[in-house]
């Protein structure tokens, strides 16, 4: 009887073990995926924001917002300072803007680049900088995964395994 009462404890405790793998291990990889898409949607809403509020400050800083003699043009270097301070936990080496005002020169920098050489020089140019042009404001980051080699396909042209870019553009008329 009590030879049979440890063969049957022996079984159980090696049935517990299959179970625990055969659900602990989807139900970890469950709780990790949750927490990687959430740092996506984190960082892809920072991104969002940070650009709105560039644009935003350029549409407001347009040709006729001085009073008087008072001018108030800015340079690329000026909006990306103020994108950066919107977009905490953005790293500026690797977080891409791109300016484009309504003829269209397109001007792209990293954030360190147009805050460091984008200095000199109004944005928009004095031929898009008049009420009611469109100015538009894009940001485009490197978010790296390890759970993307999961999904095929995902983003093998356009970046290194395991990377997606999250882009956000923002577009307004200026205002002033």
């Amino acid at each position: 009887m009590i030879a049979l009462r440890s063969r049957r404890n022996k079984w159980q405790r090696g049935n517990s073990m299959v179970e625990f793998t055969m659900v602990g291990i989807p139900l970890i990889f469950v709780l990790i995926s949750t927490f990687e898409l959430a740092r996506g949607m984190w960082l892809y809403h920072t991104v969002a924001y940070a650009v709105k509020t560039g644009t935003r400050y350029a549409v407001v800083h347009g040709q006729n917002c001085g009073v008087g003699s008072n001018s108030c043009n800015v340079s690329i270097s000026q909006i990306a300072t103020v994108i950066q301070s919107a977009g905490f936990g953005l790293p500026a080496d690797t977080f891409t803007l791109t300016f484009t005002p309504a003829t269209g020169g397109v001007t792209s920098c990293t954030l360190n680049d147009c805050i460091s050489k984008q200095t000199a020089g109004i944005w928009p140019p004095a031929s898009d900088n008049a009420v009611g042009k469109k100015l538009k404001i894009s940001g485009s980051f490197p978010f790296q995964s390890v759970l993307i080699m999961f999904w095929p396909g995902a983003a093998k042209p356009l970046a290194p395994a395991g990377t997606i870019y999250l882009t956000a553009d923002s577009r307004e008329s200026i205002q002033y």
